[in-house]
């Protein structure tokens, strides 16, 4: 199973993470409607003002993050990928 099945399954395992990890991220701006903080705190508060800036202050830090996110785990997988091949 280690030598066969496991390194056939590397790529899902690490798609199933990076998705979680970026569903994560996305939820993790609702949090501020329940009172948890964080950047949604600002997209919250720019929405109730109607404050494109406040807004943007918390939205582009929080896509940024998960894009950032997204390519290191991308990056991962490659170099999974390349020392399976070896």
């Amino acid at each position: 199973m280690i030598k066969i099945e496991l390194p056939a399954a590397i790529p899902s395992i690490v798609s199933g993470i990076k998705i979680a990890a970026i569903t994560a991220t996305g939820t993790a701006t609702i949090a501020a409607f329940v009172g948890a903080g964080g950047y949604g705190e600002r997209i919250a508060q720019g929405l109730a003002t109607n404050n494109t800036q406040t807004m943007l202050a918390g939205a582009i830090p929080a896509a940024i993050f998960a894009t950032l996110l997204q390519a290191l785990i991308s990056l991962y997988a490659r170099f999974v990928a390349r020392s399976r091949a070896s």
